[in-house]
């Protein structure tokens, strides 16, 4: 048999991560609807959840934070291999290059949650290495009494965080730390099902990530908000870039025939966040974009997805738009790990086949005939 093209509404296996309401609009993880969860919960408490399948006590989440906290330091040799890059570079393939090179001295073992905890609290170290040297600065080491969202943005400027940034950073990261079977998961289980170690198969996820049909749209919505600039100019901008043809950033999912969850909580937190001339322009697009969609493509309602606002969410804390995507990777790699942990659990080798269409039964012509 024959799977749909690009696998979509194949089941490739059982999972109690996360559950998506593609129909409902709602996203689950590990039983908890992701609107308690944004609301109430820090970022560290999410990635327990997500890695052990209960929410903690206090107790276990001061020895969990500890545990992170204890591994946000990156060695310096790895600031002298961010330093060798060209400032330049895309903030991705840094992190991707900056995985493989902590991977390097990793013996081959099956992926455990020291792996996890040591990938995941060294990525926004690691983003901020880069962001501070590319822009002529040291590096500035962790800081032991912040939390990780906070520890990040602290680690970017030097300066103790504004409480409201921290706080919708907070709750991005949360919305964003798993979604299912998405490409850049299904990759990491992909390299995991090998017995690849688990800084391989993160490397792997990234590769993925870098898309811009998954993670990379954020900053082509921010150019798109930019390039539109005021509210009137909404409909005319949406109408030639549909009528040339290309695609309108930030609209619609592959799962949700609905509003994505998370772009309404997003909504929310950018309308705390965000300048207000901002906002104003990113509802009136929304708006405007999924009224005129509706025209052109009336088959299917399509709406605002999580990167649209994630992009004004992540404009506002203070990150410039080549580190969206790598920050979208600091909060999914809570997801990635906490796959690749299920996977080796329960493992079996992924290995679909495909279907051949070529030709059959060719004869080779000798070099002179042909």
């Amino acid at each position: 048999m024959i799977a749909t093209k690009g696998l979509e509404g194949v089941i490739i296996d059982n999972s109690e991560i996360c559950k998506i309401d593609g129909n409902a609009g709602r996203l689950i993880y590990r039983g908890y609807d992701i609107h308690d969860l944004a609301s109430s919960l820090s970022f560290e408490e999410a990635a327990y959840l997500l890695w052990n399948g209960d929410l903690p006590n206090r107790e276990e989440l001061k020895d969990f934070n500890d545990q992170i906290v204890r591994q946000r330091s990156i060695p310096e040799s790895l600031n002298t291999v961010i330093r060798n890059l060209s400032t330049s570079s895309n903030a991705l393939d840094v992190l991707r290059t900056a995985i493989s090179t902590l991977g390097v001295k990793v013996p081959l073992t099956k992926p455990d949650m020291a792996d996890a905890i040591a990938i995941s609290a060294k990525i926004p170290t690691i983003n901020a290495a880069f962001e501070r040297i590319r822009n002529g600065h040291e590096p500035i080491e962790p800081r032991d009494d912040l939390n990780h969202a906070a520890n990040y943005l602290y680690m970017l400027t030097g300066s103790s965080p504004d409480p409201v940034k921290v706080d919708a950073l907070n709750k991005y990261m949360i919305l964003l730390a798993d979604h299912g079977m998405n490409s850049s998961t299904f990759t990491a289980r992909v390299v995991a099902s090998t017995w690849a170690d688990a800084y391989s198969a993160v490397v792997a996820a990234i590769c993925a990530l870098k898309g811009p049909l998954h993670g990379g749209a954020p900053a082509p919505v921010l150019q798109m908000l930019q390039e539109i600039g005021k509210p009137e100019r909404a409909e005319e901008w949406i109408r030639n870039e549909l009528n040339s043809d290309r695609r309108l950033m930030g609209f619609g999912h592959r799962v949700y025939k609905t509003t994505d969850p998370r772009a309404q909580i997003l909504r929310e937190i950018a309308e705390k966040s965000a300048p207000k001339d901002l906002i104003e322009l990113a509802k009136k697009v929304e708006e405007t974009g999924i009224r005129i969609l509706q025209e052109y493509r009336p088959q299917r309602k399509l709406y605002a997805n999580v990167e649209f606002y994630s992009a004004v969410v992540m404009d506002s804390v203070g990150l410039p738009p080549d580190l969206f995507t790598a920050t979208f990777a600091a909060s999914r790699s809570i997801g990635w790990t906490a796959n690749i942990l299920e996977q080796v659990a329960n493992n079996r080798l992924i290995r679909p086949q495909i279907e051949y269409t070529g030709q059959i039964d060719r004869k080779v012509v000798p070099i002179n005939a042909r």
